[in-house]
């Protein structure tokens, strides 16, 4: 799942380890979602969304991600 994490927290001059602290987690899990191998728990994208001042929906690209989903279904139909 694409999301912003990276994007924001490079805008913010934020490490990797610093937005781990602040939603407590490792930082290997924040490398984890940046690179796209783990998909956030929907309490951590809230957090995370929080320390952005973003929506859920912002942060994980929903909207997109969802367009991507319905075509592949389409291609596999």
């Amino acid at each position: 799942m694409k999301t912003k994490i990276r994007e924001l927290r490079t805008e913010a001059g934020m490490t990797q380890q610093r937005l781990a602290e602040l939603v407590r987690v490792s930082g290997r899990t924040i490398i984890s979602i940046e690179s796209g191998q783990y998909n956030p728990s929907l309490m951590l994208a809230y957090r995370l969304s929080r320390v952005f001042g973003v929506s859920v929906e912002e942060l994980c690209c929903l909207q997109e991600n969802m367009e991507r989903e319905d075509e592949k279904r389409e291609k596999m139909a």
